[in-house]
């Protein structure tokens, strides 16, 4: 594939998600362009279209996927029709930018990158958190040495019925197996576990318990799991989607031979360091439009300058981890 001097942009599914996270990114990047929206439903792609300013709007993804403008693919729908919109576009020879989790399962993120590898086209997954700050901010700290080695990590998750952190219950497809792969633990474990992964890299083991204890939906509630890297740190997590107020919490720790680091994915930006020379707290800013940083990322890579670090090999790692847990 040669390097194009634009990246034109086509977005399959200008959900919720393209409003405010990623779409409008793709304008503000020098050397990339959105340039056209596909959506089922005419009218919400026509809608969409009108308010972004895009140029063009389909209601068939073929159609997207095969405008000679379009020179780039992003897949913004439920996992469920990743694997499909994927092989649609590789097959045309775009290279693919796809939401997360990457697939309902391992075996459709192996399908995935198998397609696109016969197509020599690449293939990205939108794990962001590989780019903003704070996570880049664990990441420089652990490789300092300030914790020494590295013992352990525990992530805890704990969120009512309806978490803040994500829509309500009505109409969710979050918590559709059929469609999501599990639940609220598929969709926001995902992002913990991806981060892991490239903070400390692949997890080798991993086992786990899951549970419906409320029988709110079809997928689970309620997860917990151990696992273990390649390079032998310890890790343990506990999701709950049914807690009451009092017991909801987010955060994460990481615990070395000097000290620890407590950080949070999706309720704060701040990172906190304690060793035996006392506490110190950093704290960011994210950026309005937060899959930006990754999206220029990809937008160097396809450009022939840069690297982006969240691939279709990576993410499906993150798949055949959730796999090993919920199995």
């Amino acid at each position: 594939m040669e390097n194009p001097t634009e990246i034109r942009w086509g977005i399959i599914g200008c959900g919720d998600v393209c409003e405010v996270k990623s779409a409008p990114a793709m304008n503000k990047i020098p050397g990339s362009r959105l340039v056209a929206v596909m959506r089922r439903d005419a009218s919400k792609a026509a809608d969409y279209a009108e308010r972004h300013q895009v140029p063009k709007w389909y209601s068939d993804a073929e159609e997207l996927i095969n405008d000679p403008e379009v020179n780039a693919i992003y897949i913004a729908t439920p996992p469920s029709s990743h694997a499909t919109y994927t092989a649609m576009a590789a097959a045309a020879g775009k290279p693919i930018y796809v939401e997360k989790p990457m697939a309902r399962t391992f075996q459709e993120c192996e399908e995935m990158i198998a397609v696109c590898e016969k197509f020599k086209v690449p293939l990205f997954v939108a794990y962001y958190r590989r780019t903003l700050p704070q996570f880049l901010k664990v990441k420089e700290l652990l490789a300092s040495q300030v914790l020494g080695d590295i013992r352990l990590i525990n992530l805890e998750l704990y969120q009512s019925i309806e978490p803040d952190i994500v829509r309500g219950l009505d109409n969710n497809w979050r918590v559709d197996p059929s469609v999501a792969g599990g639940g609220f633990f598929y969709d926001l474990a995902s992002h913990q576990l991806d981060y892991l992964d490239y903070l400390l890299g692949p997890i080798s083991q991993a086992q786990g318990f899951r549970a419906n204890q409320a029988g709110l939906y079809d997928a689970e509630d309620i997860v917990n799991a151990n696992w273990v890297f390649e390079n032998g740190v310890m890790g343990t997590g506990s999701w709950c989607f049914t807690v009451g107020a009092p017991s909801v919490k987010e955060e994460v720790r990481i615990i070395g031979e000097k000290g620890q680091l407590t950080f949070h994915f999706f309720t704060s930006s701040k990172v906190v360091l304690e060793t035996a020379d006392g506490k110190e707290e950093f704290d960011f800013t994210m950026p309005k439009h937060i899959q930006q940083p990754l999206i220029e990322q990809i937008v160097a890579e396809l450009q022939g300058r840069g690297e982006s670090p969240s691939t279709g090999k990576s993410a499906a790692r993150t798949n055949w981890v959730m796999d090993q847990i919920c199995s």
